[in-house]
C-alpha cells in the first residue's frame, strides 16, 4: 500500500505544471499550490541527489539503522521543528464539545451495525454483549494512554510522534505502516457497509448494486462502486475545512443518537426472552474471539487524537472529548447487542444488516428504513472523522521525510492537509472497491491491537525512563520489569490459541506479568511526572493494557496474521531502500543547520559522522 500511496502522490504531483525549489533545511520549498511540485518534493534528501549518492547511503544501512533505532525525538521537536515542515499553521477551532462529538462520530459506525449480527452469529450467540464489554474496556485503557500524550505532545502525528518520542524512529514507522493500513482498511470496510445498508434502504441485496467480476477469487470479486462514489464526496468534504467536518458531524451526530435511542426502545418492545434460553452458546472462546474482530468497532477514537493540534485547550479539552465519547459509545454498543439479541434469535440474524432485518422479522417493516438510514449516517460520519485523521497521521509522518516530503502540505487557505488527504482516500476507494468486510475486519483488528499495544507500553517508558534522570541500575530494572510484562502476556496469548481446554499456562504466565507489574510499581522511580493530565494507577493500567491488547491477538484467525506479515515485510522493505535514509538525512541536515537541534533527538549520532551513537 505504500508503494499504492507513493504511486499515486507523485503522478497527482507530476500534473502540475509549477515548479519551485526545496530549501536546504527541508522548510522552504513547500508548494504554494497542492498540485504543482517536483522530484525533490518527493525526494529531496542528499541520499537520492544522484545513483552514487543512493549506492554510498545503501552501504551504510546498518549503521544509519542502527541510528535510527536509538534515537528518540524529543517532545520540542515534534511540537516546533517537526511541525514547522508543513510551513502553515493548521487553525485552532476545535473544543471539548467538537471533540466529544468527532469521538462519537468516529466509532459508532459499521462495527456495530454490521459486525454485531456477524460475531452474534457465528461466534459469540447473545453473549456478543459480553464482547463488547471487553472491547470495550480494552479500548478505553488505551484511551487514557492516548489521551496523556495528546496533551503532553499536541500534534497531528498521534501514535506516530508519541512513539518517536519514547521507543524512537524505527518503532515508530513500524507503527506508521500499520497506522496507514489501519485506517485505509477501516475506510474501506465502512465504505462497503454503506452500500449493504444503502441497498436495504432501496429494498435490494448489497450484491445487487456491486459489479461481479468473475474472473477474480470470492474475497474480491465483488466490485463496489458506490463506496469510491462514497469515499470521493467524503474527500471533498476533508478538505474544505476542519471545522466545517465538526458542524456537519455535530448535526449528522444528533440524529444518529437520535436513530440509536429508537433502536434500542422500539427493538426492546419486540424483545423475546427465549432468544436468551442460549446465552453463550460457542463458550468463552467465542466471546473473545468475536471481542478481538469486534475491536474494529472500537477504532476511530485515535483520530481524535490526532487533532490535538488544532484544539484551542489541549490539556482540557482532550481528555473530555476522548473519555467522554468513548464512554457513551461503549454504553451504546452493550444496549444495541443487547437488544439485537432480544429481538431475533442469533441463528437467524442478517449478517449484512442486521438490525434492519431483525426489525423486519418482528413485524417492524417500516422501522427497518429508519434503521438504514440512521446506520447510513452513522458510517458518513464514521468515514469523515477517519479522513480527517488519517491524512492528519499522514502529513506528520512526511513531515519527518519517512513518507514523501510533498504529503506535509498545508494549504494554506483551509488550513488542511490536502494532498495527504486526497492521496489516503485515493487508496482507501481502491481497497473498497475489491475487498469483502470479513478480510478487512479481522486484519485491521490486528493492526489496531498492534499499536495501541506499543502505545501503552511507550506510556510506561515516558513515565519510567528520562535521560539524566534515570540510573543505570533503575534503566536494567526497567527493561527486565517491561520483558517479563510482555513475554507473559504473549506467552497467555499463544497458550490461549493453542490449548482450549488447558489451565496450567494461565497459572504460569498470570503470576509472572503480577511480578513485573509489582516490580515496576515498588522497585522503580518515575522518572517525569505528567505537566497536565495524566494516566491513573501506573503501571497497572498500561500494563494491563498491554496484556488484554496483545491477548485478543490469540484471537484471531491464522490467516489475517498472515496478511499482517505480508504487509510488515513489505513496509520493511519500502523503510530500508529509502525511508530509513530520507529521515536519517533530514536529521542530519537539521543537525547541521542549527545549534537548536542538538537536543532535539537523543542518542542521534553526532554531527559530521556516520557512526559513533552517543547516549
Amino acid at each position: 500500500m505504500l508503494g499504492l500511496m507513493f504511486f499515486l502522490c507523485f503522478w497527482w504531483g507530476v500534473l502540475g505544471k509549477d515548479r519551485m525549489g526545496v530549501g536546504d533545511g527541508g522548510n522552504e520549498g513547500i508548494r504554494k499550490r497542492g498540485c504543482s511540485c517536483s522530484k525533490d518534493d518527493f525526494l529531496p534528501e542528499d541520499s537520492f541527489r544522484s545513483w552514487g549518492n543512493y549506492g554510498r547511503a545503501l552501504m551504510e544501512t546498518p549503521l544509519r539503522l542502527k541510528d535510527r533505532i536509538l534515537t528518540r525525538s524529543r517532545d520540542h521537536k515534534e511540537l516546533v521543528e517537526v511541525k514547522a515542515q508543513s510551513q502553515n499553521e493548521m487553525k485552532k477551532t476545535l473544543n471539548w464539545w467538537d471533540l466529544m462529538w468527532f469521538g462519537i462520530g468516529a466509532v459508532i459506525g459499521a462495527g456495530i451495525f454490521v459486525l454485531t449480527g456477524l460475531e452474534a452469529k457465528e461466534h459469540a450467540g447473545p453473549a456478543v454483549v459480553l464482547s463488547y464489554v471487553v472491547s470495550g474496556i480494552s479500548a478505553m485503557l488505551s484511551v487514557f494512554c492516548y489521551t496523556e500524550f495528546a496533551v503532553e505532545i499536541p500534534v497531528a502525528g498521534g501514535s506516530f510522534a508519541y512513539l518517536r518520542v519514547e521507543l524512537g524512529d524505527f518503532m515508530a514507522f513500524i507503527a506508521a505502516g500499520n497506522i496507514l493500513l489501519e485506517y485505509v482498511i477501516g475506510g474501506a470496510a465502512v465504505a462497503r457497509s454503506w452500500t449493504s445498508y444503502f441497498a436495504t434502504l432501496c429494498n435490494h441485496q448489497p450484491n445487487d448494486f456491486r459489479l461481479v467480476a468473475h474472473g477474480l477469487s470470492t474475497d474480491y470479486r465483488y466490485l463496489d462502486p458506490i463506496a469510491v462514489v462514497v469515499i470521493a464526496v467524503i474527500c471533498i468534504l476533508a478538505v474544505l475545512s476542519t471545522k466545517g467536518s465538526s458542524r456537519f458531524n455535530y448535526v449528522a451526530s444528533i440524529f444518529h443518537i437520535a436513530v440509536i435511542l429508537f433502536i434500542i426502545v422500539a427493538g426492546l418492545m419486540k424483545a423475546d426472552t427465549k432468544n436468551y434460553s442460549s446465552f453463550s452458546p460457542y463458550g468463552a472462546r467465542g466471546i473473545f474471539q468475536a471481542s478481538a474482530v469486534l475491536f474494529f468497532a472500537y477504532v476511530g477514537f485515535d483520530a481524535v487524537s490526532t487533532m490535538a493540534e488544532e484544539t484551542k485547550n489541549p490539556g482540557r479539552d482532550i481528555p473530555i472529548g476522548l473519555v467522554g465519547s468513548m464512554a457513551i459509545t461503549t454504553l451504546a454498543y452493550c444496549l444495541l447487542a443487547v437488544t439485537l439479541c432480544l429481538m431475533q434469535s442469533y441463528k437467524d440474524i442478517n449478517e449484512d444488516a442486521p438490525f434492519s432485518v431483525a426489525f423486519e422479522a418482528v413485524g417492524m417493516r417500516w422501522a427497518k428504513y429508519i434503521v438504514a438510514a440512521g446506520a447510513l449516517k452513522g458510517m458518513t460520519t464514521v468515514l469523515l472523522v477517519g479522513a480527517v485523521g488519517q491524512a492528519r497521521y499522514l502529513t506528520h509522518i512526511a513531515r519527518t521525510h519517512m513518507l514523501p516530503p510533498w504529503l506535509a502540505h498545508v494549504n494554506e487557505k483551509t488550513g488542511t492537509p490536502v494532498n495527504a488527504t486526497v492521496v489516503m482516500l485515493a487508496a482507501t476507494a481502491i481497497i473498497a472497491f475489491f475487498t469483502k468486510l470479513e478480510i478487512l475486519s479481522n486484519l485491521l483488528s490486528i493492526s489496531t491491537l498492534f499499536i495501541f499495544m506499543l502505545v501503552a507500553f511507550a506510556l510506561i517508558v515516558r513515565r519510567y525512563y528520562a535521560s539524566g534522570v534515570t540510573t543505570p541500575a533503575n534503566r536494567i530494572k526497567l527493561s527486565v520489569f517491561l520483558l517479563l510484562i510482555l513475554v507473559s502476556s504473549i506467552a497467555t496469548a499463544a497458550y490461549w490459541a493453542t490449548s482450549p481446554d488447558g489451565w496450567i499456562g494461565y497459572a504460569i504466565t498470570g503470576p509472572i506479568w503480577l511480578v513485573g507489574t509489582v516490580g515496576l510499581w515498588l522497585f522503580v522511580p518515575q522518572a517525569r511526572e505528567p505537566k497536565i493530565w495524566g494516566v491513573p494507577l501506573v503501571p497497572w493500567l498500561p500494563s494491563l493494557s498491554i496484556a488484554i491488547n496483545i491477548f485478543l491477538l490469540g484471537s484471531i484467525d491464522k490467516a489475517s496474521f498472515t496478511r499482517f506479515g505480508v504487509w510488515t515485510l513489505v513496509i520493511l522493505v519500502y523503510y530500508f531502500l529509502l525511508g530509513l535514509h530520507a529521515s536519517y538525512d533530514t536529521a542530519k541536515e537539521a543537525s547541521n543547520n542549527g545549534s537548536q537541534w542538538k537536543n532535539a533527538e537523543e542518542g542521534a549520532v553526532p554531527s559530521g559522522t556516520s557512526s559513533g551513537l552517543s547516549g
